[in-house]
């Protein structure tokens, strides 16, 4: 086993999506013109890294995000399910002022409800379980398993390996705190404050015969005009 260079994982938030329509809500949205100016800006940023992996979550906005970089690159388009964002009521073709309201009551109420999450949407605390399981496994096929520690520390068979995701800002707000072994909170999108098209940065580091991750960088826009950047 070597403990040499530690394992990157680079997370990418997509481009800004076009939420609304004609005052009514868009199901799985398109990138906006922004969105697509901020894809291609990310895309430049990233295309001379070297990854050994390239994942992009299932949803419209993400795939949007990813298609720049990798027909910069060559890189075919590998889905990776488990990088959903979290689910929403289902609110698509609905006016945008009740996805306001409903969000309004769920920051009102006391902490220890909001794991119950939107009425009618995926529970908080099922999308934080989705995305420990599917990030464990994912890392568990790459050698890289949690040891059953006190302290948040990794076995790893080869931990050189850079590995790109193009996902959401909860999906990436969740991975990043399991791997640092942060409790989870109910609000992960308030903890960490992701913008669009920004790139976050997480690597491992050897402690003893194990790996920790440690926070190199969060939500990275300097790549993204001045004016190209939102949240």
């Amino acid at each position: 086993m070597s403990y040499g260079r530690g394992m990157e994982i680079i997370l990418v938030r997509h481009g800004q999506p076009e939420w609304v329509r004609d005052g009514l809500a868009v199901g799985n949205p398109p990138l906006t013109d922004l969105g697509q100016r901020q894809a291609q800006q990310v895309a430049e940023a990233l295309a001379d890294e070297h990854f050994d992996e390239v994942l992009v979550s299932p949803l419209q906005r993400t795939r949007q995000t990813a298609a720049p970089f990798l027909a910069a690159t060559g890189r075919d388009e590998v889905i990776a399910s488990w990088l959903e964002e979290i689910r929403d009521p289902g609110w698509a073709g609905s006016p945008m002022e009740k996805a306001e309201q409903a969000y309004a009551e769920m920051r009102a109420q006391p902490p220890e409800h909001r794991w119950g999450g939107l009425d009618g949407g995926e529970a908080v605390r099922d999308f934080v379980d989705r995305i420990h399981l599917g990030a464990d496994m994912f890392l568990a096929e790459r050698g890289v398993t949690r040891h059953p520690h006190d302290l948040p520390v990794w076995l790893m068979e080869n931990p050189g390996r850079r590995i790109l995701m193009f996902a959401h800002a909860g999906t990436n707000s969740v991975v990043i705190g399991h791997l640092l072994g942060l409790v989870p909170t109910p609000w992960e999108w308030d903890r960490f404050q992701i913008g669009h098209c920004s790139v976050s940065r997480v690597s491992s580091m050897p402690v003893g015969e194990f790996h920790a991750f440690g926070l190199v960088k969060l939500s990275d826009v300097e790549h993204l005009g001045i004016d190209d950047r939102s949240r």
